[in-house]
């Protein structure tokens, strides 16, 4: 951030001595345009970019985000039909189907709530209603119909944000490029990745670049993941700039605009 701004004081600097130079030009540049591009250029200076500042959120200083510890990132919702299997207990066994509050009713232990449980916590569940009233030692497996692949959700300044495979090993920088790279505003410090851990969410701040550049490993991302790349407000400023300044200028913007 102070490199930015060093920058932007660089460039209304290198902006202003070249226009003196040129009152030709100036002449053909309406002088409120030019005042109102560069005070939008230095607000953008002002944007509020920061984290955890909910009451909710505790900031901790951490190497890296926490790893899932083995987490099934499936769970049952509503209205979905799943394939219960109860080993000895034929009569029990079947298709079943959850209704619109993701309730389950289940033959001997009556109706019981599966919103948001895994597969796993289901059968755990429905073998301890069963256990010792109705079987001795239950052994019960629940099997979703369609099992979704698990995915990464990749938004903000991406060509193409939205959901994408988390199946085998994924890095950031590989969910990225699978969403077609950054557009031309994106904010390349600036970029989040959200993660839930033990009921704990948590948020990664990361700079793509210095990545891409091998100063820092390249982070990996794991299934239910959600990835938000920044939007720069001083590249958008600039890029209106561009557009009314004369071309003899642009290049030092464009140059100081990369440091």
């Amino acid at each position: 951030m102070i490199r930015s701004e060093k920058g932007v004081g660089v460039l209304l600097r290198s902006a202003k001595g070249a226009i003196k130079n040129q009152r030709g030009i100036m002449r053909k540049l309406p002088k409120y345009v030019l005042v109102a591009a560069v005070a939008g250029l230095v607000a953008g200076c002002a944007v509020d970019r920061s984290v955890g500042l909910s009451p909710d959120v505790t900031l901790t200083a951490l190497e890296e985000l926490p790893a899932p510890r083995g987490e099934i990132s499936y769970v049952i919702g509503p209205q979905e039909k799943l394939e219960i299997e109860v080993v000895g207990a034929k009569s029990l066994s079947g298709t079943y189907l959850t209704d619109i509050d993701a309730q389950l009713a289940f033959p001997l232990i009556g109706t019981i709530a599966l919103d948001g449980k895994s597969p796993t916590e289901a059968s755990e569940l429905i073998a301890d209603r069963l256990r010792g009233r109705y079987l001795l030692d239950p052994q019960v497996r629940v099997i979703p119909e369609d099992f979704p692949v698990p995915s990464v959700s990749v938004g903000g300044q991406v060509k193409k944000p939205g959901s994408y495979s988390a199946v085998g090993k994924q890095t950031l920088l590989k969910v990225i490029n699978r969403a077609e790279g950054l557009t031309e505003f994106a904010k390349q410090d600036d970029v989040l990745v959200l993660r839930t851990v033990d009921g704990k969410r948590y948020i990664g701040v990361y700079n793509i670049r210095a990545i891409q550049r091998g100063n820092y490993p390249d982070p990996q991302i794991f299934a239910n993941d959600v990835v938000m790349v920044g939007d720069s407000p001083e590249r958008r400023r600039l890029n209106i700039l561009l557009q009314v300044l004369p071309p003899v200028i642009t290049t030092a913007l464009i140059l100081i605009a990369q440091q």
